[in-house]
């Protein structure tokens, strides 16, 4: 009987099992709206324990990107001998960026998006139950408001589609990872921009600590998203 034929992936895989047993370094690949934040995390562990590369945080307009940028991601650092871990939502998907690291075997952070990530799953279901209409904000976004929504969307050129994106929204709720006096004036400014009420709970760095810590440790499980 011949032996099965493995694919370039899979031979990959395979001998980066073995060489990162040896090496144990990991590597994060994440969003890069989530950078500031993971680095502010990552900078705590002794250095050469863990490295962070990210992928354009522009690609939440185009996710049809992510797989395959990902894909080139982890193929590298499989060369390289790297353990990974994602730091990523389905971001668009539609469920292929999941389906992609369950055929790698690859841990993933739980949650759909950041804003749950930030805020735990809880808290997060219990904002949505009070008020469906919710616009969320990250302090990424709070920095980039501008580029993202105002010139980003088309708002400061047509005005009008205001209504369009937001009619069905009642507010804003800048989730913070900081407590940053002027980046909460700059979230009351986005409402006021968007026409809606504004509301802030601190949320601080969320579960990304403890995914980030069990990675390290090279745990399995319970940090699995599948």
């Amino acid at each position: 009987m011949r032996p099965r034929q493995l694919s370039a992936d899979q031979r990959d895989a395979a001998d980066a099992t073995a060489v990162a047993s040896e090496t144990g370094g990991l590597t994060l690949v994440a969003c890069g709206a989530l950078a500031r934040e993971i680095l502010a995390i990552t900078d705590q562990f002794p250095a050469g324990t863990v490295d962070l590369t990210c992928l354009p945080a522009s690609w939440h307009n185009h996710p049809e990107k992510i797989v395959p940028g990902l894909a080139r991601k982890i193929r590298a650092l499989r060369r390289e001998g790297r353990r990974i871990a994602v730091i990523y939502g389905d971001c668009g998907t539609g469920g292929a960026l999941d389906a992609f690291l369950e055929r790698e075997n690859i841990d993933r952070i739980p949650g759909p998006h950041c804003y749950e990530m930030f805020m735990g799953k809880p808290d997060f279901e219990s904002e949505m139950e009070d008020q469906l209409g919710t616009f969320f904000l990250t302090d990424y976004m709070v920095r980039h408001f501008e580029r993202i929504v105002m010139q980003g969307m088309g708002l400061r050129k047509h005005p009008q589609l205001r209504d369009m994106y937001f009619g069905n929204y009642t507010r804003v709720l800048y989730i913070a990872q900081t407590d940053d006096p002027s980046l909460q004036l700059k979230a009351r400014s986005a409402a006021d921009a968007l026409g809606l009420a504004y509301e802030y709970r601190f949320a601080g760095l969320g579960m990304f600590p403890a995914f980030i810590a069990d990675a390290v440790a090279g745990g399995q499980g319970a940090s699995v998203t599948r």
